[in-house]
Parts: structure tokens; C-alpha cells; sequence
């Protein structure tokens, strides 16, 4: 919640939080995590075969190491698809192009959360 919280109103804040725990939706979603020594430090949610990121975190201590990258390399080499796409956070937007994401249209705004439409293609 620290690095997206601040960005969403209290009825976006409740969205996500709603999305996190339903677990109709988490059904739906392929985790793959970043693991070491028994502590997990990061993870990358995918839905539709891999074609469209929801979730995408690395600990806030271990930004900046990699893991993020690698968990992104691992979701990009396996999907069967040619353009993967992800509803970006404000905080994340920088992050999605250093990974070669382009915005695919202007800031939303839907049930109080903002976000950056992006695609990869490939």
C-alpha cells in the first residue's frame, strides 16, 4: 500500500483492496515469486495466459537489485503472446519503460484508481 495507496483515493484504496483478496479473481491469476532463503521479495501476477500483468511488487529493500527484471524476463520468455499488457500505477510508469512498455493511452481513472494503460510488444 505504500507505493499505491498515496496515488488512490480512499475509494480506490478499497478497489484494490477488494481486487487482492477476492478470491474469485486470485482463481483467475498466475503468481510467480522471487525467492531467497525461505523469504519471498518479490512477485509478478499474470491473467489471460500471460498476456496481461495485475500485480507486479518487489519489497521496498530490495528495489533496485534486479528482481523485478528478472521476474518480468521470466513472464515475457514464457508467454505464448506477441503484446502483454499491464494497467500501470503512477509509481510505476517509469518502471514499465525502462522494461520497454509504451503507454497505449492517457491516465484513467475508474472506481478511484488511476493507472497508465501500457503494452509490450514483443
Amino acid at each position: 500500500m505504500k507505493f499505491e495507496a498515496p496515488d488512490y483515493s480512499p475509494d480506490g484504496v478499497k478497489s484494490f483492496q477488494e481486487f487482492i483478496y477476492n478470491k474469485d479473481i486470485l482463481s483467475e491469476i498466475e503468481f510467480f515469486g522471487a525467492h531467497e532463503n525461505g523469504e519471498l521479495k518479490g512477485v509478478i501476477a499474470t491473467r489471460n495466459d500471460r498476456k496481461h500483468i495485475c500485480c507486479f511488487f518487489v519489497k521496498e529493500q530490495f528495489q533496485g537489485l534486479g528482481i523485478g527484471r528478472k521476474l518480468w524476463e521470466y513472464v515475457k520468455n514464457s508467454s505464448p503472446h506477441n503484446i502483454i499488457t499491464v494497467n500501470s500505477s503512477p509509481y510505476a510508469v517509469p518502471i514499465y519503460h525502462k522494461l520497454g512498455f509504451i503507454d497505449t493511452d492517457m491516465e484513467q481513472l475508474k472506481n478511484g484508481i488511476r493507472y497508465t494503460p501500457m503494452q509490450y510488444e514483443k
